[in-house]
């Protein structure tokens, strides 16, 4: 999609013979060679789809070069790893997001990487809520008549898991918590025949992503009831947000480039600035939004500060709830 050319190739030769000639600062040298970007999910998701958008926008803006490299597995933890124990010098850099930063820490009982010790937050990029589906003839037509079928029949309404420990998951488990209704849920490896068994009945709802849900409610195959983001999304302005129920209610993927720990300040705010800049531009708006996303931006300060407050936040969650792990790789 993007990546070393021949142009960028002789723009680091050039910049290479500059620092020969005189020592410079970190903030004007880097990059002179290509940087990594760690996707910890498989190509095609939803994270690897943000990533590639971000990462092709700083191309564009800057010339600089970026290498995608996909390290999937262990619900994200796997690629955060690599990250954290990566050469704090700039040319690796990971675009984390709520399960692998906020969620795992507490979900797993060994975690590989302290996600707020190992890893500073540059930017965070964008969010994205889950949407709370059922199939197209399903008896429920609100939020509130699948509350009231959950609570006339406890354990008996099936909530379809994409994995245990996702954010859906997690959706769902505070939902109940606040609506005061028993969760039962059936976990799959993956979006895909978690949506499967939904639309063969096997399942009752579903917390899936936009681009998930997106395309088979407008087919006529799944109803949208909710969304759990602060306010409505512009691609399903008609689907009410599961806060407009239960106030303060919100559940959002977000996503956060993230650096080795130890990585020079001023490398930190010079792709800061950077991503910044691509995401206030309209192309970039409009292609979040396109996808169910909303861009975000922000000073590494403020980053740093969402991803302490929703770790803190999310591990109270996965504590309460008492959900524990499918698997536990690093244990």
């Amino acid at each position: 999609m993007f990546f070393i050319t021949r142009r960028a190739l002789l723009a680091c030769a050039a910049a290479a013979a500059c620092l020969n000639a005189a020592p410079a600062l970190a903030d004007t040298a880097w990059p002179d060679k290509p940087v990594r970007l760690v996707v910890p999910y498989t190509p095609g998701g939803a994270t690897d789809i943000v990533a590639r958008l971000i990462a092709q926008k700083l191309v564009d803006d800057t010339k600089w070069t970026f290498i995608v490299d996909n390290r999937a597995g262990g619900n994200g933890n796997i690629g955060m790893d690599v990250v954290a124990k990566s050469k704090p010098d700039g040319y690796t850099i990971g675009l984390g997001q709520t399960a692998n930063l906020a969620i795992n820490p507490t979900l797993f009982p060994k975690m590989p990487y302290d996600a707020l010790k190992d890893l500073v937050a540059v930017s965070v990029v964008a969010s994205q809520p889950v949407v709370l589906v059922v199939r197209a003839d399903a008896p429920y037509k609100s939020l509130a008549d699948l509350v009231a079928a959950a609570k006339a029949k406890p354990g008996e309404i099936k909530q379809a898991l994409a994995g245990t420990g996702t954010l859906g998951h997690m959706a769902g488990e505070v939902l109940a918590k606040r609506a005061g209704f028993q969760v039962l849920n059936v976990p799959y490896k993956g979006a895909a025949p978690a949506i499967t068994d939904l639309l063969g009945g096997q399942t009752d709802y579903m917390f899936a992503t936009p681009q998930g849900a997106l395309a088979m409610v407008k087919g006529g195959k799944l109803r949208a009831l909710a969304v759990t983001s602060a306010k409505r999304l512009p691609v399903m302005p008609e689907v009410p947000t599961v806060g407009e129920s239960y106030k303060g209610f919100e559940a959002v993927d977000w996503k956060a480039l993230v650096v080795p720990a130890g990585t020079p300040a001023d490398i930190v705010k010079k792709l800061n600035a950077a991503v910044d800049k691509a995401l206030a531009k309209p192309a970039t708006i409009s292609q979040l939004l396109a996808e169910g996303s909303t861009p975000v931006g922000g000073s590494p300060e403020q980053a740093a500060q969402y991803v302490k407050a929703e770790h803190a936040r999310w591990g109270a969650a996965v504590r309460e709830a008492g959900v524990r792990p499918e698997w536990a790789p690093f244990s």
